[in-house]
Order: structure tokens, then sequence, then C-alpha cells
């Protein structure tokens, strides 16, 4: 072996450039070596560069198979698709040897596609582009499932050049471009390119090594779709499983909620009782309200969310008594919703219940209050039995008293007949609801209600009036006008002197609206000298306490002389220096008991009204002493 030949062992031995390999045929033809020996050292040359080439391609495939390793061990461990993408659009172009390196997906929806991952990229337009099927060479790829290469992308004729497509790849400055489709199966979900900014031509094996890539970065889209779907389908089942044991949790206690409503009417459970139930079982305070609720919550018949609180109509027969409100659960699935609209349900049928034993109550009490009115000599023993079965007690002190609606107008255009039956109706309701709660008795008469209440501790006629006539009203929105009767001390002693009391409670009434004193309650005491017409007491010591005792009892305190001054005063038509003359005494005097007087009897006294009224007094008092003497 000649010493050149020698020379390319040591070329091959250190990578030497190919170049270098023509230098030792140049230096033996210098040194004036034969024709024979620089042809065989010519052989020599062409079989170390082919050793070369062979070299270099092992090591190039050895390189890539390392690549391709590397991503398939990427793959086996994904846990980031994007991680997975970016590694094989960075090692395709390393491999390659190209500027850039990038990856479209498909959009099945928009029907093109779109840029996913570049690398080596600085153009934000390029980064962004969309190609529609069948634009540019990666839109031919994406349509046609086959690899495209271009030496020089903008005199490639067979690619539909558009403006975008174009503009984006003249902003990267793109020349020559390889693309490969990605393939899952016949389906094509994208293309991996490979470009550079200058021209150039790939060979076959870089087509074939960047289409490997293409078919990994497939396989990890695959993956992670199948992974993606996984994770989905066990959230799913879990989110499942979740519902199917709350559901579980809510079925329990709606089961619970319906034994003990169950419960709760068979042993005659009342409303707060369910409110209580409910409670408990929906972890919130629930209660029931009659009033003050929207309409149309109560009209669809189903629980209904208002701000942080629910409501649930509670009905029957198109009539609503009011609703089960929820608070301090803002959130309710449909089950529980279910148990709050039953509970409404079972509400409803306690109050009907509890209504028709009420009208059941109501007749009795009537009934036993028309004996006392009509038949007062019936036996008085089976009286006081039904008075005790009504837990009224007959023999205590008792008020009679007469009321009646007093409308403004006659309002709303409805048949005077049929409104007037109806209020009469209502205000019997809500007398007799009265009557049970005081342990009295109620009954419709003569176009209104009588009741006869009893009186309670410091209480008297009048003052039970007031109450019944306010209480009567706000029941029914209406101004209720309330006559009474003086007490009756034992209506069983003597009952006759029940339809008695009840005459005077209806002159009473008829008083009060000629007065037009509609909506108030009064009994005679308080109506002045008219109440002692239309008393039967005509209690006149009472009338003349109530209007000038004041004043008598000041005299008696203080040895003044008062009551004469006032009827002096009236007798010379309220003129202070005649009522002087009278009494022989200074105006000044007169003027400073006047001043007196008003004190006593307030700044009103001299009105026509209460004037009239204390010279009545003045009289019947005067009359009194007279006889007393």
């Amino acid at each position: 072996m000649s010493e050149e030949q020698v020379s390319y062992l040591e070329l091959l031995a250190r990578g030497a450039a190919t170049e270098a390999y023509d230098r030792p045929v140049l230096l033996a033809r210098a040194s004036g070596t034969g024709p024979e020996a620089l042809a065989e050292l010519e052989r020599a040359k062409q079989l170390a560069l082919r050793v070369r080439a062979e070299l270099e391609g092992r090591r190039r495939r050895e390189a890539e198979l390392s690549a391709l390793f590397e991503t398939a061990h990427d793959l086996a461990g994904l846990r980031d698709l994007d991680a997975v993408l970016r590694a094989i659009v960075q090692r395709a172009r390393s491999l390659l040897g190209t500027e850039v390196a990038y990856l479209s997906l498909n959009d099945p929806v928009a029907g093109d596609t779109y840029m996913r991952v570049t690398e080596g990229s600085v153009s934000a337009r390029f980064q962004q582009v969309r190609l529609g099927m069948g634009e540019g060479l990666g839109g031919l790829v994406a349509q046609t499932a086959r690899p495209y290469v271009t030496e020089n992308y903008f005199d490639d004729a067979r690619f539909q050049h558009t403006a975008t497509i174009d503009s984006a790849v003249g902003d990267e400055g793109l020349v020559a471009i390889l693309g490969v489709p990605l393939t899952l199966g016949s389906q094509v979900i994208g293309v991996l390119y490979a470009a550079d900014r200058r021209a150039r031509v790939f060979e076959r094996e870089q087509v074939a090594l960047l289409g490997s890539f293409a078919a990994h970065a497939a396989v990890a889209i695959d993956t992670a779709n199948l992974l993606a779907e996984t994770r989905s389908a066990l959230a799913e089942l879990e989110r499942a499983n979740d519902i199917i044991r709350e559901h579980s949790g809510v079925i329990e206690r709606a089961s619970e909620v319906h034994d003990r409503l169950t419960e709760l009417v068979l042993r005659g459970g009342g409303v707060p009782d369910v409110a209580e139930a409910v409670s408990e079982v929906l972890g919130g305070r629930v209660e029931f309200i009659e009033d003050g609720l929207d309409s149309a919550l109560l009209a669809d018949g189903h629980a209904l969310r208002e701000g942080d609180r629910w409501v649930a109509a509670v009905s029957a027969g198109g009539e609503t008594f009011g609703a089960l409100v929820l608070h301090g659960q803002p959130e309710l699935d449909p089950v529980d919703q279910r148990t709050l609209e039953r509970a409404a349900l079972v509400t409803s049928l306690l109050l009907l219940a509890r209504r028709s034993a009420g009208e059941a109550e109501q007749r009795v009490r009537g009934e036993l209050l028309d004996d006392l009115l009509d038949a007062p000599d019936r036996d008085r023993r089976r009286l006081r039995e039904r008075a005790a079965r009504l837990r009224t007690d007959v023999d205590a002190p008792h008020v009679v008293l007469a009321a009646r609606i007093d409308r403004a107008g006659a309002g709303g255009g409805a048949d005077p007949g049929v409104r007037e039956s109806a209020d009469r109706q209502r205000l019997w309701s809500a007398a007799s609801h009265l009557a049970a709660t005081r342990r009295g008795l109620a009954s419709a008469r003569d176009g209104g209600t009588v009741l006869m209440l009893p009186l309670g501790p410091g209480e008297n006629a009048a003052e039970l009036a007031r109450q019944t006539a306010g209480h009567l009203g706000g029941t029914l929105r209406e101004p209720v006008t309330v006559g009474a009767s003086a007490p009756v001390e034992s209506p069983l002693a003597r009952p006759s002197q029940v339809a008695t009391a009840y005459e005077e409670a209806r002159r009473c009434l008829d008083a009060l609206r000629l007065l037009r004193r509609s909506g108030e309650g009064a009994a005679a005491e308080d109506l002045g000298f008219l109440g002692l017409l239309l008393a039967d007491t005509r209690d006149i010591e009472g009338f003349v306490e109530r209007t000038i005792g004041q004043v008598v009892a000041y005299d008696l305190r203080r040895g003044t002389d008062l009551v004469r001054t006032m009827d002096a005063y009236f007798a010379s038509g309220m003129s202070p220096a005649r009522t002087k003359d009278d009494l022989h005494v200074h105006v000044n005097t007169v003027a400073q008991r006047i001043e007196r007087i008003g004190r006593l009897l307030g700044p009103d006294w001299q009105s026509p009204a209460r004037a009239l009224e204390i010279q009545l007094a003045l009289r019947l008092h005067a009359m009194s002493a007279a006889v007393a003497r």
C-alpha cells in the first residue's frame, strides 16, 4: 500500500471534509508521479469517498433512528400533547437541517387547517395562518394525503396561491418547503413541515424521515385524544357516582320527610309541626306565611326561588292560604324542591281540615247565641252544657256587640246583592274566629254579625268595641263598625237580657254610622248625651262623671267653686263680664277659673258639641244634688 493510499485511510479516520480528498492526488501530480500511479491513486480516492459517503449515511441513519427512538420514548410517557408535538418539530428541524419546522392540524368544523406548533418561526402572522383545503402547499397535502416538496414556493405553480397564505410565507421568508401528512388510518388530521429560507432540494430519505416523524405525531395526537376521552369518561363516571350517592341521600331524606309528615297527620299535628319537620330534613328554616308574598310566586304550584329563599304555595281548590318559605338553602335539587312542595300540600290539607272543624264549631257557637237571643226560656241546664263544650263561661260578665262592614262606595261594579252577601259571610267567618279565640259566641244576624265576648280583667265595653273593630277591620281589610252594649253580668242568669243588650248594641252601631264614624268601635258611654238616649241602663251618674267629674272632684278637694262658675258662664252666654256680675267676683277671677276648667276638661270644652254635653251634665248634677238634699 502506497503512502498516498494510507493518507486516504487517515482522512476517513478523522472524518475530513470532501475537499481534503483531492489533496493526495494534487501532491502526487506535482511530484511527477507517473500516469499509472496517478490512475491508481484516483481509484483509491473514489473508493475513499464512497466509504466516506457510506459512513456518513450510516451516521445519519443512526441519528435518525435515535431521534425516532427518543420520540417513541416520549410517546410512551405522554403527559402533555403540546410538549410531545414541540419535541417532534424540534427534532425534525434538527435532523433535516432546516431553518424552520412547523405542524398544522385540520379543523373539521371550519373545513381548514391551522398552525399548531412552530419552531424557528419569527413572523406572528405566519404562526397564526389558516389554510383552506387545497390552498398552498399545506392545504394540498391536507387535501390529498400525499407529501409535497417545492424548491421555491413562489415559483411553484402546482399550489393554489392566495394573498393571505403568500403574505404569511413571505413574512417568514420561506422558499423551500417540504410537507407530509399526519394520518390516522385513512383520515388526514394535519401536516408536518420542514422549510428553509433559501432554495434547496429535499432528498428522498429526508422526505421519508419527516414522514416517520409525522406518523409519530399522529400517534401522539391520537393517544392524547384517547387519554383525554378516558379522563373525561372517568370524570363523568365519578360525577355520576357522586350524583347517585347524592340522590340516594336525597331519596332517603324524601322518604324520611314522607314518613314524618304521615305521622304528623295521623297524630293530629299542626302547621308548625310540618314546618319544623321539613326544616330538619332540608337543613334550613321553614315558616308558614299568609301575607306579603308576590302572587306570581303562588300561581305556578311549584317551589320557586325568590332571592335566597324558596317559596311553595299552600293552596287547594283554587284558594291560596299562604306559602311555606324555606330560608338558609339558596340551592335545592329537584328532589328537595319536591319535598318542599309535598310539605306545602300536607299543610293545605291540614288547613282545610282545621277550617272544616272551625266552621262546624262556628255553626255550633252561632246556634247557641241564636238560642240566647231568640229562645231565652230554654232549659238553662242544657244551655250551660252546650256552652261548656265550647269552653264559654256564660256565668261571667259579657258584652254584646253588633258589627257591620261599611264600604265607601260600590267598588268594582259587582252586583250589590252578591257583594253584600259575600261581605256578610266574610264578616261572620272573621267574627267567629275571634269569638273562638276569646271563648265567646258569634252569629250572623240582621245583615251583620252579633258577638257576645267575655270582659277581660280591666276591660270595659268601649275598649272591647274598639279592639273588635280594629281586629275585624284588619282581618278583612275593610272598615268594620262595632257598637257595644253595657256589660251583661251573667248572660245565663237572665237570658232575656242578652236580647236587650243586642238591641242596645245595634242602636249604638246605628248612631256611629249616623255620626259618620264608620270603621270605629264604641259603647253608649262614648257617645255622650246621645249615649243616654241609646243605652237601656240610663247611667246618669256615669255620664256626669265622664263629662264633668274632674271639675266636681277638684271643687271637693280644693273647696273651689268651678262647677258654679261653669253654670253661670254658660247661663251668661259664655260672657266673662256678665259671669263676674252673677258671681260677684272680679273678672280676672272668672278668667282664672275658666283657665283652670280648660286644664281639667281639655281645650275643646267650649266647642258646641262638648258645651252641650257639659251643660246637660251640669243640669243632671244639680238635679242629683237637689235630690240628695
